[in-house]
């Protein structure tokens, strides 16, 4: 984009967005259906691995990341007031084993994460002090392989419907907040482009819809699943905005990722 007053209306080419696809994003796409903005870009739905890649690449102008890559990304800069945080236990990011912790060898590291395998590994060997842990890139097959003494980092929407097949289920948003008394920010909005005032102003108003509307949002995705309550998650568990706390979390963790070598960054 050329010049300080061009338009959102009048841009050459649609700004390319990539979202996480999972659940807890519903209330944001909803709300850039709700205020027209959807029309006026080229949104894409991706696992949270692939939107990075995306960002990366220069494939997407604009990405919910994985904030654990936010230090690879060059002039990366994060746009508008919200993201995907947790104070707390956030349910749908969790290490699961059949043993317990104190008995675990390996953990296999869920290939659609990038910030949640840093996370774990940061807290195997900051908080539950487990530095000797092996810590195993997964494929897509390796929630069959948790057993014994191997867990494994499961996250989104698949968690929903699997936690009841595990004996031992560690949240590790809980086990950050134990840990740090801070918020953890999973994922931001960021740009690595100059982007025009105008758009971020309306993405701004459009998650702020969204969220406004929570409980059409929650009507229209509920029906999607029988046992698990969506406005809970949405509303206890999920916390939206990229407030002061969530900052200084997320100023935390990118220090200690800066310090994790082990991890594999997708």
């Amino acid at each position: 984009m050329k010049g300080s007053n061009v338009t959102l209306s009048k841009m050459k080419h649609k700004i390319k967005i990539s979202s996480v696809s999972y659940l807890n994003t519903k209330p944001f796409i909803y709300g850039l259906e709700k205020t027209g903005l959807l029309s006026e870009i080229d949104l894409q739905l991706e696992i949270p691995s692939k939107t990075a890649e995306k960002l990366l690449t220069g494939e997407a102008e604009i990405g919910l990341v994985p904030v654990a890559i936010i230090p690879q990304l060059p002039n990366a800069r994060i746009i508008t007031d919200y993201c995907i945080g947790a104070v707390g236990a956030v349910k749908t990011v969790s290490l699961f084993c059949q043993q317990p912790l104190e008995q675990l060898h390996t953990i296999l590291l869920d290939y659609q994460s990038c910030t949640s395998v840093q996370l774990v590994q940061i807290l195997c060997h900051h908080f539950w002090k487990k530095p000797d842990m092996q810590f195993i890139p997964a494929d897509r097959h390796y929630i069959q392989k948790i057993e014994g003494n191997t867990g494994g980092v499961i996250i989104g929407d698949r968690t929903i419907s699997m936690a009841s097949n595990f004996t031992y289920n560690y949240d590790l948003s809980e086990a950050w907040y134990r840990f740090t008394g801070l918020p953890f920010v999973f994922a931001a909005w960021v740009t690595t482009r100059n982007i025009h005032p105008t758009l971020e102003e309306k993405l701004n108003t459009a998650f702020k819809t969204g969220l406004q509307y929570i409980d059409e949002v929650v009507a229209q995705f509920q029906p999607q699943y029988n046992e698990f309550d969506v406005k809970e998650y949405f509303t206890r568990y999920i916390s939206y905005e990229l407030d002061t706390l969530k900052r200084k979390g997320l100023d935390l963790f990118l220090h200690y990722v800066k310090q994790n070598t082990e991890a594999a960054v997708l």
